[in-house]
C-alpha cells in the first residue's frame, strides 16, 4: 500500500500539471452572444462603426513604422468576437521588431504564439500589411525588450544567443530610452 507521502506527492504533481494547462491556454472565451455592450454604452450604429482605419485613406505615407489597431480597446464593439485587425504601415527599410501575440494567432502569418517580424526589403517603395487576429485582445510581447530590458545577466544572454557580453551590451544600449 502506497505511503500518504506518496499519495500526497501525486496529488500535488496532478494538481499542478492541471494549473500549467490552464496557465497554457489562453486565448478568448467561446462567443455566448452577438455582442457585449457596457452597461453604460448605448448600442447604435455608433457602436458597430469604426473610424480608426479612416486616416489610411488619402494619406502619406509614414515616415516611421507605424501600427492602426482595431482590437477590443479600441472598438469594443469586438469583445466577445474573437477577432481583431491591425494595418502595419512600413516606411522603407521599416521594420516592426520580433514579437508574439500571447492571446491570439495572426492569420496567414503564424502560429499562436510564434515569434516573428516583418520588414520592408523595397529601397524604393513603402510597404502596407494587414494583420487579422482570432482574438479581440491578441496583445503583442516584443522580443527585444523582453529579452534585453528584464535584468538577465550579460553572460547568459550572451552564451544563449552564442555571442559575446561586448553585443550583448551593445544591443541593450540601443534599446535603452532615449533621454
Amino acid at each position: 500500500m502506497a505511503s500518504n507521502s506518496s499519495i500526497n506527492k501525486l496529488l500535488f504533481l496532478f494538481i499542478s500539471s492541471l494549473s500549467v494547462i490552464g496557465l497554457a491556454i489562453a486565448g478568448d472565451p467561446d462567443i455566448l452572444t452577438d455582442f457585449i455592450a457596457p452597461a453604460t454604452e448605448t448600442v447604435d450604429s455608433n457602436f458597430f462603426t469604426y473610424t480608426g482605419m479612416r486616416v489610411l485613406v488619402g494619406s502619406d505615407q509614414s515616415p516611421a513604422f507605424k501600427v492602426l489597431k482595431a482590437s477590443m480597446s479600441e472598438f469594443p464593439a469586438l469583445n466577445g468576437q474573437s477577432v481583431s485587425y491591425a494595418v502595419l504601415e512600413f516606411p522603407v527599410g521599416g521594420t516592426n521588431p520580433p514579437h508574439s501575440h500571447p492571446r491570439a494567432s495572426e492569420l496567414l502569418f503564424l502560429f499562436q504564439g510564434l515569434v516573428h517580424f516583418q520588414y520592408n526589403v523595397d529601397p524604393k517603395s513603402p510597404a502596407l500589411a494587414v494583420s487579422a487576429f482570432g482574438s479581440a485582445n491578441p496583445g503583442t510581447v516584443s522580443a527585444p525588450n523582453n529579452v534585453f530590458t528584464t535584468g538577465i545577466d550579460d553572460n547568459i544572454l550572451a552564451q544563449s544567443l552564442k555571442t559575446d557580453v561586448a553585443t550583448i551590451q551593445k544591443i541593450k544600449a540601443g534599446l535603452a530610452p532615449k533621454p
